[in-house]
């Protein structure tokens, strides 16, 4: 159960996160002044004020993104800030446009990532995708299980595996508290079928006709919210195989149940 609330509390942050983050602007105050002293004398693709990385990490990033700009033509910056920040000076320094991304690690605001996005990413990549990978990976519990830095270069590489491919709709992965998730739609949705159809007259063993009634509830349960999640995410068929399991589980359950209480026929006077 503690797990669970926690993938909830997960879940419930990240649909606030959305709702910031479908608002105008990825980076907010972030980005809202000009502080040019801040920046490097040298060109580099990696700006760590906050000091998140070794030199090891900051000098293996800064090949791995300035090797993928010049292999696909995709501009990938990484900032990172504390008390201090360069503001909108970044914008000039890297001249960011429309096929540009810049991965904003700050954690100040509750969440280590912020995106400011190019159009021209938003046609491969939508607006969604973009806050499920802020949630999935800047919130505060992968920072704590992860560190800082690796939460921004998982990013990174999850972004360039997808422009590598020509874009995805949804975040590659499916992490164990997401899964959770799944299972417990897809229990769910076996519940209500195994309560709808559980006999009503003398003679029958299920009854279709409720199950058929209830449908758009529990296919909702399980194929949309316990199956979609997984099939849009990874190709491994143990979660859809325990899901599946979870699902004809919860049918047994709710059937056998049922039928033992109020299914259980009344004696006669």
């Amino acid at each position: 159960m503690g797990r669970l609330a926690r993938a909830w509390g997960r879940q419930l942050f990240a649909l606030v996160a959305a709702l910031v983050l479908i608002l105008p602007g990825f980076c907010g105050p972030a980005l809202a002044y000009d502080n040019p002293d801040l920046l490097p004398d040298h060109p580099t693709p990696v700006i760590d004020l906050a000091k998140i990385f070794s030199d090891a990490q900051r000098t293996s990033l800064e090949e791995q993104l300035t090797k993928f700009e010049a292999e696909n033509g995709w501009k990938v910056r990484v900032l990172t800030q504390y008390d201090r920040t360069p503001g909108q000076a970044v914008k000039s320094f890297w001249n960011l446009d429309e096929r540009s991304l810049l991965v904003v690690g700050d954690e100040r605001g509750g969440n280590l990532l912020n995106f400011n996005v190019g159009e021209g990413l938003f046609a491969l990549m939508p607006r969604t995708y973009w806050v499920e990978l802020q949630t999935r990976f800047g919130n505060q519990y992968y920072v704590r299980d992860h560190g800082q830095a690796a939460a921004i270069l998982d990013s990174v590489q999850v972004v360039e595996d997808c422009l590598e491919k020509g874009g995805c709709q949804v975040v590659p992965g499916l992490p164990r508290e997401q899964w959770l998730l799944t299972l417990s739609t897809s229990v769910v949705g076996g519940l209500v079928v195994g309560f709808a159809g559980y006999p009503r007259k003398e003679g029958r063993r299920f009854e279709w006709g409720w199950v058929l009634l209830l449908s758009p509830l529990w296919l909702i349960m399980f194929g949309a919210l316990g199956l979609g999640p997984i099939l849009t995410r990874t190709t491994e068929v143990l979660p859809l195989l325990r899901n599946s399991l979870a699902f004809l589980g919860g049918i047994v359950v709710a059937y056998l149940v049922a039928q033992k209480t109020v299914g259980k026929p009344k004696p006669q006077e």
